[in-house]
């Protein structure tokens, strides 16, 4: 396809030139119903693309031109089928690939490390998990990547499972063995699903991984804008495969996507992709230069390390996206979280997040070499500040995981109520708790508290550690499904 086309970016420009009396939503009419001061702050031209499903600008859930085209030459440009733009973000998404596979108490094999979507996916269809766990790699306290031979140990143990979610690449890089992986489902009759949601880049450098769609996955949703130029909330769901029921599909998305679905986030979906065709390879060759540059200046700073290619290999990691920076200054005893606070409050540096043990820096083609330079120095000063901190001690290992009782669906419309912390023990949970590191939850809604959990997250509550999920984030109190 001819790849230079803007098909939504040049209805919505030819719109705003016919500039007719407007008698539609959204109620600002062009630029003339907007706050004087956002105006002036802006600018005109960006009010004049928002716009709804005139003539000329296409019907996003029932696509038949402008952006029908635009999805089409995404669907090119990545390899895949047919693409569906997403004004939900990767979660809509996400929902989207569950709610197809499985529902209806059909199974489906999701890590312990999906995004929360996931949880939402089984929530909203019924799902029934086969959960799988991600292996830690314990030098960093990462969890890694889900392996063929964990893949066909699940299909043994549930030959009925109708697919595998795998998280890849994920917040820090780490890739799975995807065409693995694709072989074991395909050969089992299921689909593999991939929340690609950090890998979009993936596919236009030879210095890269593969992408999802490019290594055999069936399924697999990328959040544009968070590795090229797309405004925030705006992705991408692509599918290559005849095992998706594409009406199911389609009828899945009008479930969670929304009616009024915004034309400056599709507009940017469609710019974003053109910038990818046009200069893609140049521009992700770049981002691998300075990440790549970065890694090793870092790890020259004493105290100091940067994740590198050494962990491939390791706790399932097949293959690591390098244009991720994991920071750890855990050697002279600087939490992930110190590290982050003190590099935005001190140095003006802001990196994506941290954890107990890493900050996490995310380099783009977008970023410039003084960006990465003021990174490396910032470090360098904090490095020479602490230099005589003592070794932060590593995670204890995770637990057994608890019993499953009652599927997210029920026990999300179960009945509830707080207990105190130290009564816990064989109740079944009504709320998900993720301590960090390694982010990845070790009870889920609906699983029944077990005593190795317990003593675990008992650990983590004592040395107040950051827990992600509990109405009471001092874990004095436990929500129960009675």
């Amino acid at each position: 396809m001819d790849q230079d086309r803007t098909p939504l970016f040049d209805a919505i420009s030819e719109y705003d030139e016919r500039r007719p009396a407007y008698f539609r939503i959204p109620g600002h009419r062009f630029e003339n119903g907007i706050d004087p001061k956002f105006r002036e702050r802006v600018g005109d031209e960006i009010f004049k693309m928002d716009l709804t499903e005139t003539p000329l600008t296409d019907d996003l859930h029932n696509a038949s031109g402008a952006i029908k085209e635009a999805e089409e030459l995404a669907a090119d440009l990545w390899g895949a089928e047919y693409t569906h733009f997403l004004v939900n973000g990767s979660t809509c998404g996400n929902q989207t690939m569950i709610i197809t596979t499985a529902n209806h108490g059909q199974k489906v094999c999701i890590p312990r490390n999906a995004h929360k979507s996931a949880l939402m996916g089984l929530i909203i269809g019924g799902g029934k998990p086969v959960y799988i766990m991600p292996q830690i790699e314990e030098e960093w306290g990462l969890h890694g990547g889900i392996t063929p031979e964990q893949a066909e140990e699940m299909f043994r143990e549930h030959p009925d499972c109708r697919g595998l979610m795998v998280v890849s690449p994920t917040y820090y890089g780490v890739i799975s063995d995807i065409e693995g992986l694709a072989e074991v489902c395909h050969r089992h009759g299921a689909v593999l699903m991939v929340d690609e949601a950090h890998g979009a880049h993936c596919y236009f450098s030879d210095r890269l991984p593969k992408g999802g769609i490019q290594a055999g996955a069936d399924m697999c949703v990328q959040s544009i804008h968070k590795v090229t130029g797309s405004f925030t909330q705006s992705s991408m769901l692509h599918v290559n495969s005849r095992l998706v029921d594409r009406a199911f599909l389609e009828a899945n998305l009008h479930l969670v996507q929304s009616t009024s679905p915004s034309y400056l986030l599709m507009t940017s979906l469609d710019m974003a992709r053109h910038d990818m065709a046009m200069r893609g390879a140049e521009m992700v060759d770049e981002a691998f230069e300075l990440a790549h540059d970065a890694r090793a200046e870092i790890n020259m700073i004493r105290g100091l390390r940067c994740a590198g290619k050494e962990i491939e290999g390791h706790a399932g990691i097949y293959k690591l996206d390098e244009t991720r920076l994991t920071i750890s200054a855990a050697e002279i005893g600087i939490t992930g979280f110190a590290l982050k606070k003190m590099l935005f409050e001190e140095y003006n540096v802001d990196v994506e997040l941290a954890d107990y043990r890493n900050a996490l820096a995310i380099v783009t083609f977008a970023n410039r070499r003084e960006d990465l330079d003021r990174l490396v120095a910032s470090l360098t000063d904090i490095a020479a500040t602490y230099k005589d901190g003592k070794p932060l001690p590593k995670a204890s290992p995770l637990p057994p995981q608890p019993e499953y009782v009652l599927s997210p669906r029920a026990a999300y419309f179960g009945e509830t109520k707080p207990i105190w912390w130290e009564d816990a023990v064989g109740h079944i949970s009504g709320e998900m708790i993720a301590p960090y590191p390694p982010g990845i939850p070790v009870i889920y809604p609906g699983e029944r508290m077990s005593q190795e959990v317990w003593d675990y997250l008992e650990e983590v509550r004592l040395r107040k550690g950051h827990l992600h999920g509990p109405a009471d984030p001092d874990l004095n109190t436990l929500q129960i499904i009675e």
